[in-house]
């Protein structure tokens, strides 16, 4: 099957061509039809199946013609919520339509500016929307298509009011369009509430990693999380890497430690001002830093290529965050590699992610690493102890061959 067969309008099948888009993907065959045909729908896919063209696309499509404020879309995170606006703009850079992006942590003149150009479609964060509606700038009694993309996330972030109040602003004639990575009961509840007898697009429901990112667990005494990090940094030979944080502070005491063993390091996390954020993701995403550390608003949604590694220096609370956050690499069939630090504390939340993949997380050690404890006693009985050499490690690294001090 190819674009045409889906049945887009000729200037969205121009720009797909000059972009260079071959065919389409599994979520798009499933999705742009009947949401061109006008039926709500519940899509699910994960991140890098080409789901945001998957409802932009059939969207400018029934949209046809400028009209104001027809089109929302709306995304847990400022991030998430520019990447979306990129991608409306330019497929519909041949159809005259204009954008408005709305999200927090910025001033509002560039967003008034475009709010009274009569924008056609809408992208916005939940909180910084309300306070648009509440102070007049906009209406969303013209809403034809209501897009809900990342649910799960948004609802895990505790936006279940505030995108409940919007969804009540909008006309109930409306077509909503619901995408998420997962469908747990409290998105289904949401849907069921929201839409009308949706159409389905799901694809890879089931959580599991890529088969080309291979893992490793790191046990290591709390005390020595950090001196282990420099060892492995000191060995990998990465292209670009993220390194996972559970906290916004520890993001950016750790990567203070880390400019002061003399890594590149940018930052990425909510407390940051948003110019901050975009420089930093803009500057990783140039490779002006090979180095990129974050909380989990990196994990979902943002489209990063040629990532190579990720260490989780925290483990994930949440079984399934683990499998977004590896899933930064080993994207579009290259091979990545994902690393895990683990204290004795964490050993449960481990477990929880072995249940989740079906398989134990294979245990590996840093040859010549002064290790304070055994980290040999961390290993339960019947776990996998590679005994090879990890690919992208020089010599100074073995595994499961030596003795543990």
């Amino acid at each position: 099957m190819n674009f045409k067969d889906l049945g887009l309008c000729p200037e969205l099948l121009q720009t797909i061509e000059e972009l260079g888009y071959e065919e389409p993907t599994p979520v798009q065959v499933k999705a742009i039809p009947p949401i061109i045909e006008g039926r709500d729908m519940v899509g699910s896919a994960q991140t890098g199946t080409g789901k945001t063209a998957a409802f932009a696309l059939p969207t400018l499509h029934r949209l046809a013609k400028p009209g104001a404020c027809r089109a929302l879309a709306l995304a847990p995170t400022r991030e998430l919520a520019i990447q979306i606006e990129e991608n409306f703009r330019k497929y519909g850079n041949q159809m005259g339509f204009n954008m408005a992006l709305l999200y927090g942590g910025v001033k509002y003149g560039k967003q008034l500016d475009q709010l009274r150009n009569n924008p056609d479609v809408v992208v916005a964060t939940p909180g910084r929307l309300l306070d648009h509606i509440g102070q007049g700038n906009l209406d969303l009694s013209n809403i034809e298509i209501l897009i809900l993309d990342e649910v799960d996330r948004m609802l895990d972030m505790g936006f279940i009011e505030d995108v409940t109040k919007i969804i009540q602003k909008t006309p109930r004639s409306r077509q909503t369009l619901l995408f998420s990575a997962t469908i747990p009961d409290s998105v289904v509840r949401l849907a069921d509430w929201a839409l009308d007898n949706p159409a389905e697009a799901k694809i890879d429901i089931k959580i599991s990693a890529a088969d080309t990112v291979s893992h490793a667990l790191y046990p290591v005494p709390a005390i020595q999380k950090f001196d282990l990090l420099i060892a492995l940094l000191k060995n990998i030979e990465f292209e670009n890497l993220i390194i996972f944080f559970q906290t916004r502070r520890g993001t950016d005491k750790i990567s203070r430690w880390l400019t002061e063993h003399g890594q590149d390091v940018r930052v990425l996390h909510s407390d940051l001002k948003q110019r901050d954020r975009m420089s930093a993701l803009q500057d990783f995403k140039d490779g002006k830093v090979k180095i990129l550390s974050a909380t989990d608003v990196a994990s979902r949604g943002l489209d990063i290529t040629n990532v190579t590694h990720v260490i989780n220096y925290d483990v994930p609370q949440h079984s399934e965050d683990y499998v977004h956050r590896i899933g930064r690499t080993g994207r579009a069939r290259t091979e990545g590699e994902a690393f895990t630090l683990c204290k004795p504390e964490e050993l449960p939340l481990v477990q929880s992610i072995e249940k989740l993949l079906g398989n134990p997380l294979p245990r590996k050690f840093v040859d010549d690493f002064s290790y304070r404890d055994s980290p040999a006693e961390m290993v339960p009985t019947g776990a996998e102890v590679s005994k090879k050499r990890n690919r992208g490690f020089g010599k100074q690294v073995s595994f499961g061959s030596r003795r543990r001090r």
